[in-house]
C-alpha cells in the first residue's frame, strides 16, 4: 500500500527557530501539536505510485498531484505550500499560481516530519509501512539505474563459456570420428576436408562398400563424389563388423547435433550482444566483446578499467612475466582477435590495437552507462580506425593542424653533404710555373747535386780538387774564421738548391715556422740550462773561499 498525504503546520512561530526546531519533534505528542493532518489518499498500485515518485524526483508534476492540489490547496489559496524541491515549486507556481516556499526552515520541518511519520498518520501499521518504503525503493531505485531484463549481461557470459567448451568437445569428437573411422575407410579423410561434411556421409552411407551404390549428391559436388567412389573401390582399409560401423554413425550423430546446437548459441549470442552491448559488437565483434565481457565480470567492471587494461586482458601471465624477467611487455591479449589487428601487418599491429583499444574503451562505456542504445557510435570510431589503419599501410602521413583530413605534402629528406678543399694556390707569393716537373726529376737532381758535393770534398781532402781550371792546395786545419765564412758562401753559391727546399705554400711555410719555433725553444732552454750550471758553479766556488 503507498499512499500520499498533506498536512498542515499550526504554529509557525516555533518555525521561525530553526536551530531549535528539532526539539519539536521529539516525541509524536509535541509533532502532533505543530503539525496536524490535512489530507490521506492511497495509490491504486506500485506502478501509479513508482511514476508519481519518479516525476517528483525530476522535479515534475504527476497527474494525481495535480487533482489533489486542485481539490485541497486550492481552499486556502491565500497560505503557502511548503515544499522540499524548489524545481517542484518553481512548476507548482507556474501551472497552478499557488504561493510556494522552499527554505532551511522547510527542510528541518520535513526531517521531524520523516522521524515522526507513524505518530502523525494513525491508522497505518509500522509493518505495512516499512514493507511500502521498500518496495518503492526498490522499485525506484530500478527505474533510476535504467533496469531491464534485457540488459543482464550474465546470459553473456555463461553462452561465451559454453560455446568454448563445445568448441573443445567438438575437435575431441571429431578427431576420434576420422581416427576410428579412418581405418575402414583412410582415403575418405583426404578427399572431404569439411568436419560436418565428412561426418554426414559417414553417416548416410557406412560401410564404403555401399559408396558404389549410394546417392550422396546432396552432401558432396559431383567431381567430390566420383572421387569418392573411385577411392572406395580401391580403398587399403580394414574391414570392420557392422557394429563398430553402428557406433562409428552414433558418434557422427553427436558431432552433427552439437555442431546444429552451436550454431543456434552462436546467433543466440550475437542477438544478446547487440542488445546489450551494440557499440561493442560493432568494433571488435560480438566474440571479441563477449570474451572481454566474461574475463572483466561484467559489463559495468569492464567499463571501469582504462584503456590500456582493455588492451592487455587476457595476457595478463605474459605481462607478470615480462615484468619479472625485465623484457618487453605484450602488447595485446584478447583484442589480438579482432578483425581490424587481423587485417594489419605485423609492423602495425601493435599501433592499430592500441588505438582499437582506446576506442572501444569508449564503446563499452557509452553502452554500459548510456542512455541510448544505438550503434552508431561504434561505427563512427570502426571508421576511424579502419582510415587510420589505411594511412598506416600506404605510409601517409596525417597533417596534425587543420582540419586533418588532407595529406601533408613532404618530400624524402636526402642527405647531401659536400665536402670543401681548401685551394693553398691563392696563399703562395712565387710565381707560379706552368710545367710542374715530376717528382722523379726532382729526386734525380737532389741525388746529383749531393754527389757532386762528396767528390768536391774528398778532393779537397786529397789536395786534388781543380776550381776554374787551376788546382786547390790542401789548406791546413787551423783557418781564420773570416777565411772559413767565404768558403762555406763559395760552397753554397755553386751548389744548387733543390725545388723541394724552396716554400711552395702555405702549408709548408707553417711546418718551417713550426719547426725553427721548436728549434728555438730547444736553443733558449739550452742556454738557461748551461746559465743556471754556471751560477751554481760560482756560488759553489765562494762557498769554498
Amino acid at each position: 500500500m503507498v499512499v500520499i498525504f498533506f498536512l498542515q503546520v499550526l504554529n509557525e512561530k516555533k518555525l521561525q527557530e530553526v536551530d531549535s526546531l528539532w526539539k519539536e519533534f521529539e516525541t509524536p505528542e509535541k509533532a502532533n501539536k505543530i503539525v496536524k493532518l490535512k489530507h490521506f489518499e492511497k495509490f491504486q498500485d506500485t506502478t501509479e505510485a513508482l511514476a508519481a515518485s519518479t516525476a517528483l524526483v525530476e522535479g515534475k508534476l504527476s497527474k494525481n498531484l495535480k487533482k489533489i492540489l486542485k481539490k485541497i490547496v486550492a481552499k486556502d489559496a491565500h497560505e503557502q505550500l511548503a515544499v522540499a524541491d524548489a524545481k517542484l515549486g518553481g512548476v507548482i507556481k507556474e501551472k497552478l499560481n499557488l504561493s510556494c516556499i522552499h527554505s532551511p526552515m522547510v527542510t528541518e520541518l520535513m526531517r521531524g516530519i520523516r522521524s515522526q511519520i507513524e505518530g502523525l498518520i494513525t491508522g497505518l501499521p509500522s509493518r505495512e509501512m516499512a514493507a511500502m518504503c521498500l518496495g518503492l525503493a526498490h522499485s525506484l531505485s530500478r527505474y533510476k539505474l535504467k533496469f531491464s531484463p534485457d540488459k543482464v549481461d550474465t546470459m553473456i557470459i555463461q553462452a561465451i563459456s559454453l560455446l568454448d567448451d563445445l568448441d573443445k568437445e567438438l575437435n575431441n569428437y571429431i578427431m576420434r570420428c576420422r581416427e576410428w573411422y579412418g581405418w575402414h575407410f583412410p582415403e575418405l579423410g583426404k578427399i572431404i576436408t569439411d568436419n560436418l561434411t565428412y561426418c554426414k556421409c559417414v553417416r548416410k552411407v557406412g560401410d564404403r562398400s555401399n559408396f558404389a551404390s549410394s546417392d550422396v549428391s546432396d552432401i558432396l559436388p559431383e567431381e567430390i563424389e566420383e572421387d569418392v567412389k573411385a577411392a572406395a573401390e580401391i580403398s587399403m582399409g580394414t574391414e570392420v563388423s557392422e557394429e563398430d560401423i553402428n557406433n562409428i554413425i552414433h558418434l557422427c550423430d553427436q558431432v552433427i547435433e552439437i555442431s546444429e546446437y552451436r550454431t543456434q548459441l552462436y546467433d543466440y549470442l550475437k542477438n544478446r550482444m547487440m542488445a546489450i552491448a551494440p557499440n561493442l559488437t560493432v568494433m571488435v565483434g560480438e566474440l571479441v566483446g563477449a570474451r572481454l565481457i566474461a574475463h572483466a565480470g561484467s559489463l559495468l567492471n569492464l567499463a571501469k578499467h582504462p584503456a590500456s587494461t582493455v588492451q592487455l586482458l587476457g595476457a595478463e601471465k605474459a605481462l607478470f612475466r615480462a615484468l619479472k624477467t625485465k623484457r618487453d611487455t605484450p602488447k595485446f591479449g584478447l583484442i589480438y582477435h579482432a578483425s581490424l589487428v587481423g587485417q594489419s601487418n605485423t609492423k602495425n599491429k601493435g599501433k592499430i590495437s592500441r588505438m582499437l583499444a582506446a576506442k572501444t574503451a569508449l564503446t563499452i562505456r557509452y553502452d554500459a552507462l548510456g542512455e541510448n542504445t544505438s550503434a552508431e557510435m561504434g561505427a563512427e570510431n570502426r571508421l576511424k580506425v579502419e582510415t587510420r589503419l589505411r594511412l598506416l599501410e600506404e605510409r601517409g602521413i596525417r597533417r596534425i593542424s587543420g582540419t586533418g583530413k588532407a595529406l601533408a605534402k613532404t618530400d624524402k629528406y636526402q642527405n647531401k653533404s659536400e665536402v670543401k678543399v681548401f685551394d693553398p694556390s691563392g696563399d703562395s707569393t712565387l710565381p707560379v710555373v706552368s710545367k710542374k716537373r715530376k717528382i722523379q726529376e726532382v729526386d734525380e737532381q737532389d741525388t746529383e747535386v749531393a754527389v757532386k758535393a762528396k767528390k768536391f770534398k774528398a778532393e779537397m781532402k786529397e789536395g786534388t780538387a781543380v776550381e776554374d781550371g787551376e788546382p786547390v792546395k790542401k789548406k791546413k786545419k787551423k783557418k781564420d774564421k773570416e777565411k772559413q765564412a767565404e768558403e762555406e758562401v763559395i760552397l753554397s753559391e755553386e751548389l744548387p738548391t733543390s725545388p723541394i727546399t724552396e716554400p711552395c705554400c702555405l702549408a709548408t711555410r707553417v711546418a718551417l715556422l713550426f719547426h725553427s719555433a721548436l728549434f728555438m725553444a730547444t736553443f733558449v732552454c739550452l742556454q738557461n740550462t748551461e746559465k743556471k750550471k754556471k751560477k751554481k758553479k760560482k756560488m759553489k766556488d765562494e762557498g769554498e773561499d
